[in-house]
């Protein structure tokens, strides 16, 4: 996708669309986080994990960012498990346990916050080069 119509994205445009990106990927890494080991009555009930899509958007060669083109659930299945005595149990006395694999979304949350201190680190450079030049055109 092309951002012809606007100014030429800079420094500071690419880092803070790539740190909004990590932002929607560590909420949903939260959200995941927050329902794993919940359990309902049903497979179909049962809360999947979810993950950004990310897409390129490129405005020249050599200048491109990334946005969340979309949020997904995972094929990730809820794990079945027998527990006669939950409140909710089916007939069966079955459980379905939420389908997030939290060892990987530990994962994902290190890496998710990595990147997004990448970016910052970006703009704290782009910052003090400015800064550095401004100082020396006096």
């Amino acid at each position: 996708m092309s951002m012809s119509n606007h100014a030429p994205m800079n420094v500071f445009d690419i880092a803070g669309r790539a740190m909004s990106a990590q932002l929607v990927r560590l909420n949903a890494t939260a959200s995941n986080m927050a329902n794993a080991g919940n359990v309902t009555g049903s497979a179909g009930e049962a809360y999947r994990a979810i993950k950004p899509v990310f897409e390129s958007v490129t405005d020249t060669p050599g200048v491109s960012t990334v946005k969340v083109k979309n949020v997904v659930t995972t094929s990730a299945q809820p794990t079945k498990r027998h527990d006669p005595n939950h409140p909710l149990a089916d007939a069966n006395g079955d459980v379905w346990e939420a389908a997030v694999d939290e060892n990987a979304e530990l994962v994902d949350m290190i890496e998710t916050a990595r990147m997004y201190q990448n970016n910052v680190q970006v703009l704290n450079t782009a910052k003090s080069l400015m800064m550095e030049t401004i100082r020396i055109g006096k």
